[in-house]
């Protein structure tokens, strides 16, 4: 059993506890497709698993969705996974959904689940499971508020069919990566009643000047993916018309989005905003070859050949910032991203003033993909938990605050440096990228930066836990001793955290504080005047957890709650998902 099947199997016989009697699995038509293509760019044969395919409609009907459920079984006897297509809401039961590595809702219209029905379908993506929303999945359960951040956002309205220019936010995730830097297709090309970026990671979006109708103001999201409340979430809002489903580049969209959905691949979909592009469509300006070797430049994606030399860029040096890039190795290859390195002709100043994050399948921990080379390995349990293979993209954040350096593989973090060393600071310095010997051959697309505007500056928002709920301050209270808790988040006041360069957690004016210093599992964690002591300094950890170094424990959600007003305490650290928290960024 795999390890999503194992978290969904215990979410299931949690639900049934207590439970007189629930509806049986729903038995549906799953007969397998005919001879269908070999299975499409996928690094190497997937586990079999299990897809649901929903295609309720209570309003508008697409005619479509004949086309899409034989497409998505073609894809399945191809690719290893299974379908499962229904309209019977009944098939909404934990019991059912615990089967399933991924629900796709194809084209359904209007209200389809009924509250029970919704509860499920909650704890299953709360438990781990994996959405697909594919085109009128936006025009679905209005009053629904849960479904709604789900889906990411729905529909407002659409012109008529037309050709458009959609273009490709990120070529790393599975859905996209096979695209180019833009693509051409037809469709019906919705119009939604938000816009999803500040929640979602955007994988496309339209050009509203190559068609007529679009109303969203120039930034025209079409293809998204988020993480939600515990599972993942992808969107598409392609495949109105019955053509769509007959094309092979769409078709391997949704076979991305559905590997994704259902963990096959791994991809960083925080959302993102405020990059600069350093290198993408626009060419390679403001870079430069450091020695020998040098890097092939094709369909905006950059691959190394020969060396040892270094393609750095010189236009600009970085102190603060959180540096972005995708990457993609043939096979057992090497190269690397240096930081933090004066300018020179001679790529062995990177490796001697600069620090090296290694890109490298097999070599000892502190060389292997995920190291600062010769400096501190990456916590190697989430780099493989995090890590595509040779053959599939992946992309690293290197964060960068004063001395501190962060990294990030497909949004998780795998490591945790900080400099001591004056001749290698990290607080001023140009990147780079490393080309490290004939048969190294190493790809980077989508290079790109934020400057976080100060070397240690604090950094202030939302902190998320178990279901994607918030850390909060009970009640908005700034009296000392108010219980810490979780609640859904409402961007007020008492979920604004600010993670000062002192390691300490501020809200309304006050600190994290562990109640009386203590070290017991179970204390209390509260809010109380800053002070200085211990008992309120708060330690991130490459696994997500944040420790309090006085007492060696771990911030908790009790009773591994995600309900409303879960009091947070002190415990043992464990690495449980009411351990894992996200800061803000």
């Amino acid at each position: 059993m795999n390890r999503r099947r194992t978290r969904l199997a215990c979410w299931a016989a949690g639900a049934l506890l207590g439970a007189a009697a629930l509806p049986t699995a729903v038995s549906t038509a799953s007969e397998q497709a005919p001879a269908a293509p070999a299975r499409a760019a996928a690094a190497a044969a997937d586990p079999a698993y299990d897809v649901l395919v929903f295609s309720k409609t209570a309003g508008f009907r697409h005619d479509s969705i004949p086309a899409g459920i034989a497409a998505l079984r073609q894809l399945g006897a191809a690719n290893n996974f299974t379908v499962t297509a229904t309209e019977d809401a009944a098939a909404f039961t934990p019991a059912n959904l615990t089967g399933y590595e991924a629900v796709v809702f194809l084209s359904t219209t209007g209200d389809v689940l009924n509250a029970a029905q919704q509860t499920a379908f909650e704890g299953y993506i709360e438990a781990g499971g994996g959405y697909v929303g594919i085109h009128a999945a936006a025009d679905t359960e209005y009053d629904w508020t849960w479904y709604n951040g789900l889906a990411g956002a729905l529909f407002k309205s659409h012109p008529h069919i037309q050709p458009a220019t959609v273009k490709v936010e990120d070529r790393a995730h599975d859905a996209t990566a096979h695209l180019g830097p833009t693509w051409q297709r037809t469709d019906e090309w919705y119009d939604y009643r938000t816009n999803p970026r500040s929640s979602a990671h955007v994988l496309a979006s339209l050009d509203e000047s190559t068609y007529s109708g679009g109303t969203m103001g120039g930034d025209h999201p079409i293809a998204w993916c988020k993480d939600y409340r515990g599972g993942r979430a992808f969107y598409t809002g392609g495949g109105h018309t019955q053509e769509s489903f007959a094309e092979p580049a769409f078709r391997r969209h949704l076979l991305g989005g559905i590997r994704w959905a259902a963990e096959m691949t791994e991809a960083d979909c925080r959302p993102e905003t405020g990059y600069t592009t350093l290198f993408g469509t626009s060419g390679t300006a403001g870079w430069k070859q450091a020695g020998p070797g040098s890097f092939t430049h094709a369909n905006a994606t950059l691959t190394s050949q020969g060396g040892l030399g270094l393609y750095w860029y010189q236009a600009k040096e970085y102190t603060s910032y959180s540096l972005k890039l995708d990457w993609r190795q043939s096979g057992d290859d090497n190269s690397g991203v240096f930081v933090g390195f004066p300018a020179s002709d001679d790529p062995w100043s990177a490796v001697n003033n600069g620090y090296e994050i290694q890109i490298d399948a097999t070599d000892t921990p502190d060389r292997t993909t995920g190291a600062v080379y010769g400096f501190k390995s990456a916590d190697l349990a989430a780099r493989d938990a995090a890590l595509n293979p040779p053959g599939e993209w992946n992309t690293y954040e290197i964060r960068v605050e004063g001395e501190r350096l962060q990294l990030f593989l497909n949004g998780r973090k795998i490591n945790d440096f900080t400099n001591t060393d004056p001749v290698r600071s990290l607080q001023q310095g140009h990147i780079g990228l490393q080309n490290h010997g004939d048969g190294d051959d190493v790809s980077f697309r989508n290079i790109r930066i934020k400057e976080l505007g100060g070397a240690t500056g604090p950094r202030e928002g939302a902190i998320t836990g178990i279901g994607g709920k918030c850390v909060d301050v009970a009640g908005g209270s700034s009296a000392d001793g108010t219980q810490i808790q979780l609640w859904t988040c409402n961007r007020s006041t008492a979920q604004r955290w600010t993670a000062g360069t002192d390691d300490t957690l501020r809200a309304l004016g006050k600190c994290l504080d562990v109640s009386g210093a203590g070290t017991a599992d179970g204390t209390k964690i509260q809010l109380y005047g800053c002070n200085g002591t211990g008992a309120q300094k708060w330690s991130p950890q490459p696994d997500g957890t944040l420790k309090n170094p006085s007492s060696g424990k771990c911030l908790d959600a009790s009773g591994v709650s995600s309900a409303d007003g879960t009091k947070l305490h002190l415990w043992t650290c464990h690495t449980g998902a009411n351990q894992k928290w996200v800061l803000p960024s």
